[in-house]
Parts: structure tokens; sequence; C-alpha cells
């Protein structure tokens, strides 16, 4: 049996649009989007323990260990193995690297999660399938089924359907505007567009064949009330905007634009300015530690 797996890693993801089409009764709103994967990571290392604990033994400044989407997704995923085998799980460390900003839009915490929950059910041998981890990390956060699922994604509902999809295959020059956005301030402005006409996989596939721009196609709704709320994020926008179409991914913070080539990308965050962070990430078309899970299961 494997007893670690480390260097795992924990992708982001951009929103190369973002349409609020609708909200239910409950409350979520209903959501449009395309998930695009990048290989700016977070890296997560597992060793396995003999006393059934799960220990985070990095901290994660201002995530305290029960709060952790980590920490949650494990447990949750311990108890399942408790049902299916009847046995407790021996345990685990997890040490985390940490660089994806919190509040910045990029799904950090739920990759972060859905790392750990496909290390440890191979780490384990827990059996479960992806389409049942995704249903096991849902209730945690609505972006952790699309990190499990691995690949770029045309996304409805509260983020949870989707379908696989071809994005451009680009750099990303991405701006962290050292502000924290709480998605809830977004969500809950009174000014949130929520009516967004509904648009199909094909429209969106039917641009990227036609358009000469990149990342032109749709909106984001949700930057209108943040950069309102944070004007950090209005000014990256503008900023970035010179360069290309410039928009803020998720709920924010962290606006990011699409260019051609890596040359281009090193060319305009020389030229960022220094209160902010910026740096450069290539489109990934499929979630790395697939291919990392899938070599060590050939090997072993």
């Amino acid at each position: 049996m494997t007893v670690s797996l480390h260097h795992c890693p924990a992708p982001a993801k951009l929103n190369l649009f973002l349409h609020v089409i609708g909200r239910r009764p409950d409350g979520y709103h209903l959501l449009q989007s395309v998930f695009q994967l990048i290989d700016r990571c977070d890296m997560l290392h597992f060793d396995l323990r003999a006393d059934g604990r799960i220990v985070r033994t990095t901290d994660v400044p201002g995530v305290p260990e029960e709060q952790d989407l980590i920490v949650r997704a494990l447990r949750l995923l311990a108890d399942e193995f408790q049902r299916r085998h009847g046995r407790a799980v021996p345990g685990i460390d997890v040490a985390v690297d940490k660089i994806l900003p919190m509040g910045g839009g990029l799904g950090g915490g739920s990759s972060d999660a859905a790392t750990a929950l496909m290390a440890a059910n191979q780490l384990w041998q827990a059996g479960l399938s992806a389409d049942e981890l995704m249903a096991l990390g849902l209730p945690l956060g609505a972006d952790i089924p699309f990190f499990i699922f691995g690949q770029t994604a045309f996304v409805e509902g509260v983020g949870e359907a989707m379908q696989p999809v071809a994005g451009p295959d680009c750099w990303y020059v991405v701006i962290e505007p050292g502000v924290s956005v709480p998605t809830p301030a977004i969500f809950g402005a009174v000014d949130l567009t929520r009516d967004t006409k509904p648009v199909t996989i094909s429209d969106f596939s039917r641009d990227q064949s036609a358009q000469n721009e990149l990342g032109g196609f749709g909106k984001n709704d949700l930057q209108a009330v943040a950069v309102r709320l944070f004007p950090p994020v209005a000014q990256a926008v503008e900023w970035l905007g010179s360069y290309g179409q410039a928009r803020m991914t998720g709920s924010g913070a962290c606006v990011f634009c699409a260019v051609s080539s890596e040359s281009k990308a090193d060319e305009v965050v020389a030229q960022v300015p220094a209160a902010w962070k910026a740096w450069k990430a290539k489109a990934l078309a499929r979630h790395p530690l697939k291919s990392l899970l899938q070599n060590r299961a050939v090997v072993e």
C-alpha cells in the first residue's frame, strides 16, 4: 500500500464568463459559466497515520483547522469509508503549500479540498468513483465537483451541472488587487444582475471558433458589484484592460486577461504596478493530479 503522496497540485480556475440567470426559491443563484483550469497551483502533501486522525500539519493563516475545507472533506470521506468498509481509515497528515489567495475568485479552497478527496481516496483505497467524490464534496462547496471533474467545463445550476467544452489554448495574466472579496457581499447586493439571458454551450463554442480577440465571450455579472464595493478591483480591471479583454474571475478579487503567448504574458506582468501582485498562468485542459494518480496506480 502507498503510504504517502507528495506534491499533489490543486490548480486555480478562471471563470471565462459568469452569468447569473435566475434565483431558486431557497435563495441560491442560478449560474452559467465556463470554468478554465490554469497551472497556478497550491501544493498538498499527504502521509498516512496509524492512529485514525486527520491532521493538517501546516498553518493556513485565517483558516482554523476545524473550518478548513480540506479537513472537512477528508472527514466526510472517512465517514463514507467507515460506512462502506466497516472499519476506520488509518488517518492522514496533510501539509499545504498555499499560494492561491483567499477571496480571490480562483477557487483555491475548493481546489484544495478536491485534491484532498482524490488523493485520500487512493491512499485509503476507499474505492469511490469520481462521480461519488463529486457528490461527497458538493455540500461543502459548489466548486469542489468541478475540480474533481478535472477539465474545462460549461457549468450550470449552482455549479453542479457540468459538460466538457474546449477552452482557449492561451496564457493569462492574473492580478491580485490586494483585497479579499467575501462572496456573500456580492451575491447579496441589491443591484446584482440576476436575469441575464441564458446561453448554450454551442453559443460559447461558436464564439471561441469565430473570435479573434481572446476571452471576449459574455461577461461577469458579479463584476459590477465588486468594482463598486472594492475600488482596487476596479483599478485592476481598468489597468489590465489596456492589454486586452480584462475581467474579474468568480466573485473576485482577482482580475485576468488572456494573451496569445508566454512572452506577451511576461511583458505585461513586468509592467504591473508594484502595489499589486501579478503572475502568468497557462490554460490547462486537464487536472494535473489525474495523471499523477493514474501513474502511481499503474506502478503499484
